[in-house]
């Protein structure tokens, strides 16, 4: 057909044509990422790539997507719903909510990310105590004696979180998991050591995850205490318990069945917005 689609839609320059609805050649093969934008974007099938076989090929009916609306009413109804039971989310439920994170771009389509999901209840158990060994560290060192009148003006930020890991201690002690909150599932998003862009990345494929767990009725909660106690933990000891190696954990989201389900949203006050 030479529609000249897969020229404009190539993020590495393969596809060339020198003149106007001339004859489309292909240049450099080895710069392929595999993204499969070529063979998104043919009408007629004419791409042949060895990623992606006619098996993995799926022609899509438009008619079928979520209006406008919907999506925005997805977007309005999602909240973190930290109300949960304890029945557990369905494997098959886990499994749509992993592979819609893995959906998600990646920089240069470099597709590093790793997905773990933890269901064991002891386990659960075992990520909320390593979370208050740490932040119990971090009291220790913030409150001492001789660190405290230094680092206070420098760090008043820090030290406001202070009596909130105090009170964490005091809650799980008492029997209440504020860390958790009784998900009955994480889901651990990580990436390898030295990637550029891997932050990003995971936070691409949490925020897929967190729709699509929406979608499914289940709730989610993004997991900042745990972030938090894995980024000041040189030792690494919660890649340990996961078998995750050297990999970096860049995003988590916790996971439950929901003890109800709102049944209002919101209109937040519209944030600042520039046109220039």
């Amino acid at each position: 057909m030479r529609c000249g689609r897969c020229v404009q839609v190539c993020p590495s320059g393969i596809f060339v044509r020198e003149e106007p609805e001339g004859r489309i050649a292909v240049c450099d093969p080895e710069g392929c990422i595999a993204c499969g934008h070529c063979v998104a974007a043919c009408p007629a099938g004419a791409v042949d790539h060895e990623a992606f076989p006619a098996e993995r090929v799926h022609c899509l009916d438009r008619g079928a997507l979520p209006a406008p609306e919907q999506v925005e009413l997805l977007l309005a109804a999602r909240r973190s719903n930290r109300a949960l039971s304890q029945r557990p989310v369905p494997q098959e439920w886990l499994d749509r909510i992993v592979a819609a994170a893995d959906r998600a771009p990646t920089a240069s389509n470099a597709r590093g990310l790793a997905y773990t999901v933890v269901t064991d209840a002891s386990l659960l158990r075992r990520v909320a105590e390593y979370t208050l060994e740490i932040f119990r560290g971090l009291e220790r060192l913030l409150t001492h004696p001789l660190v405290r009148p230094w680092l206070k003006p420098l760090m008043p930020g820090t030290y406001r979180y202070v009596p909130v890991f105090e009170r964490l201690q005091r809650d799980y002690a008492a029997g209440r998991d504020r860390i958790l909150r009784g998900a009955t599932a994480l889901l651990f998003i990580h990436a390898p050591k030295g990637s550029r862009f891997a932050a990003e990345d995971a936070n691409l494929a949490c925020q897929n995850a967190s729709l699509m767990a929406e979608a499914l009725g289940v709730s989610q909660i993004y997991m900042g205490f745990v972030l938090t106690a894995v980024r000041q933990d040189r030792r690494r000891r919660l890649n340990r318990m996961l078998g995750i190696g050297e990999r970096r954990i860049c995003a988590i989201l916790a996971l439950g069945m929901p003890d109800f389900a709102y049944p209002n949203y919101i209109d937040r006050e519209p944030s600042a917005v520039r046109k220039i």
